[in-house]
């Protein structure tokens, strides 16, 4: 995951929609420049230049971005114009679209966000593009893939930092049970775990998992699992062992 530095001093957003406005002067546009101030912005800080570049010259700064970049750069800069809820919600809906379908984005986001931040964006989601979140990904997704995130956007989660270590060992048997020890795998009992768990509990059951079995749950997922599935249990893992870092929307 990239990461953001945001000027120690805050800046003006009134100089910052000047420099744009003469970045997009002139014969082509100065992309550097433009890459500089908004990529070293946060979303506050983003949406105030947008105020002032409207007051000043009477032009929507996301049209003439529109205008004056190209391909994935375009892309990215417009997705940053918005805040993190909308951005969540515009990378979900553009993944699970049939015109630009990007199963593994939209997953991404789906399984680094909070139950607090996945309830935010999911209603932004409905209010903007007239259906529920739920309703696309019944359209888009498949199998176990499908099951484990309809059951993620809905399963309200635990946000605090306490967990209980008999629910993780508790788990990690079953967990044990639904793959290393069983013949197959039981692919019920890990959505049924990785989204009713908190977090926390989450760390404590990867912790309790190699504490008994002498193995990661990381190499029981790649093993026992596969495709966008095996990707969102891994994102799901991966956050909750490190949640800061997926929780960072500048």
């Amino acid at each position: 995951m990239s990461t953001l530095s945001v000027p120690p001093v805050p800046t003006s957003p009134r100089d910052d929609a000047i420099a744009l406005y003469r970045a997009f002067k002139g014969f082509g546009c100065d992309t550097a420049a433009v890459v500089n101030i908004l990529a070293h912005r946060d979303a506050t800080q983003r949406a105030l230049i947008q105020q002032e570049y409207r007051v000043m010259y009477s032009d929507d700064i996301l049209k003439r971005l529109s205008s004056e970049l190209h391909g994935k750069l375009e892309t990215s800069v417009l997705l940053w114009m918005h805040d993190p809820v909308a951005r969540d919600a515009i990378v979900v809906k553009q993944g699970l679209s049939s015109e630009t379908k990007n199963l593994q984005a939209a997953t991404e986001v789906i399984c680094s966000r909070t139950p607090s931040q996945i309830q935010c964006f999911k209603q932004l989601y409905h209010s903007r593009f007239g259906v529920p979140l739920e309703h696309d990904i019944e359209m888009q997704a498949s199998g176990d893939h499908k099951k484990l995130l309809l059951a993620y956007v809905s399963t309200p989660r635990y946000e605090g930092l306490e967990f209980d270590r008999e629910i993780a060992a508790k788990d990690s048997k079953a967990l044990f049970k639904a793959g290393e020890k069983k013949l197959g795998t039981d692919e019920k009992t890990f959505i049924h775990i990785f989204s009713e768990r908190s977090r926390a509990q989450l760390a404590a059951i990867i912790s309790a998992y190699h504490d008994m079995y002498g193995n990661s749950l990381k190499k029981v997922v790649k093993g026992e699992t596969s495709g966008l599935f095996e990707y969102a249990l891994l994102t799901i893992l991966s956050c909750s062992e490190n949640p800061a870092r997926c929780c960072i929307r500048l």
